[in-house]
């Protein structure tokens, strides 16, 4: 990030699995934060972070009564999201989320509401759309490279099996496909494209319950709950008229394999995973004789590696510079009614509009 901007002091809370690739992005890649403190719900595993990062340990309600603290990152669960932000925003305190921002989109939209009322910025997680692969997409698409697009379509295989025995947050209410994975790609999806208006799906969940296979975690052998869906089919309509498929089944014999395909009249751009930061970007198009000709390519400047975070790094420039934020508390409102309404939809068996929007991400870096 640009090296001129002051760095804030920063609070991070959760001490979970993802904290340490925060934490070592907050306190080594990116040079304008300066951490000084990290809180969990069990204080002891903040001090072993803190210990290992050389920042401080502390409770929530010391975090957010130090004035010193301008913005707090959160990385625990979604179902605390709504409740932590809503404190740190009374606070007065900046805030970046892991995603999704929170469980609902009544409760997004009242932390939007809250944020905006207080003059504080709120932004939320994925950040891997400012990565090199889509905005080597995004650069691809603002120069009409594929022509008109019309469509896309979208397939994500993932090992259900493996994922619950691995992550045990996933067995819990809440923790299906749609708000841990399929966020990646529907944020993805809006940053290239923009805001959604419609969405029809059917959504299943066929194991409820499954035997844990994978030795040395925790439950082997045992039946464990996994009551959230893991296969969902949707078809969106954007607000521009563009139309496509999102297809998910996490029930399958692979690990993590993304299919990501955007359809224009000149050319189809074949994507990475936006669980990552840095995939290639390969271009599909005609040849005369009508042969196929595929292109990888080359990756605009920017983070290839694991940079989450870089979401919180772009707020603060956005902060200091007085323009909106990339990863947007609008964006991830928006794409949280999305997930609701592919949800809602799979339910019900009809078609749910979409009623909120957000603008379009300006290209990363700004």
């Amino acid at each position: 990030m640009n090296s001129q901007i002051k760095t804030i002091k920063t609070g991070v809370i959760g001490a979970g699995a993802i904290s340490d690739i925060y934490l070592k992005n907050l306190t080594g890649l990116f040079d304008c934060f300066d951490v000084k403190a990290i809180c969990a719900r069990h204080l002891a595993r903040a001090q072993i972070k803190a210990e290992q990062y050389n920042i401080q340990a502390c409770t929530l309600e010391e975090m957010l009564a130090d004035p010193e603290i301008q913005l707090v990152v959160v990385l625990t669960p979604v179902d605390t999201h709504f409740e932590i932000i809503r404190q740190a925003l009374l606070a007065g305190k900046h805030v970046y989320t892991e995603k999704t921002i929170a469980e609902t989109t009544q409760q997004a939209r009242a932390l939007c509401a809250m944020a905006d009322e207080k003059n504080l910025y709120l932004g939320s997680a994925p950040d891997t759309f400012l990565g090199t692969c889509f905005q080597t997409a995004r650069k691809a698409i603002d120069q009409g490279i594929i022509g008109e697009i019309h469509s896309f379509s979208i397939a994500i295989s993932r090992n259900n099996d493996l994922g619950t025995a691995l992550f045990p947050f996933l067995r819990l209410p809440g923790a299906g496909c749609l708000r841990d994975y399929m966020v990646y790609y529907i944020t993805a999806l809006i940053s290239l494209l923009g805001p959604a208006k419609r969405a029809s799906a059917f959504v299943k969940t066929p194991y409820p319950r499954r035997r844990n296979t994978v030795p040395g975690t925790d439950g082997f052998g045992e039946i464990i709950p996994t009551p959230n869906e893991s296969i969902v089919t949707a078809i969106l309509e954007l607000k521009n008229g563009i139309v496509g498929t999102i297809h998910e089944n996490n029930e399958t014999i692979l690990a993590d394999r993304a299919d990501f395909a955007i359809y224009g009249t000149n050319g189809i751009l074949l994507l990475g995973n936006p669980n990552q930061f840095g995939d290639p970007v390969r271009l599909l198009r005609a040849k005369p004789g009508a042969s196929l000709e595929t292109e990888t390519l080359e990756p605009v400047s920017g983070y290839g590696g694991n940079a989450r975070g870089l979401g919180a790094a772009d707020l603060v420039e956005a902060l200091r510079s007085g323009r909106p934020n990339s990863a947007s508390k609008e964006m991830a409102a928006h794409v949280l009614e999305i997930l609701e309404a592919i949800e809602l939809s799979g339910q019900s068996g009809q078609a749910k509009e979409i009623t909120s929007s957000c603008v379009r991400p300006l290209p990363f870096p700004v």
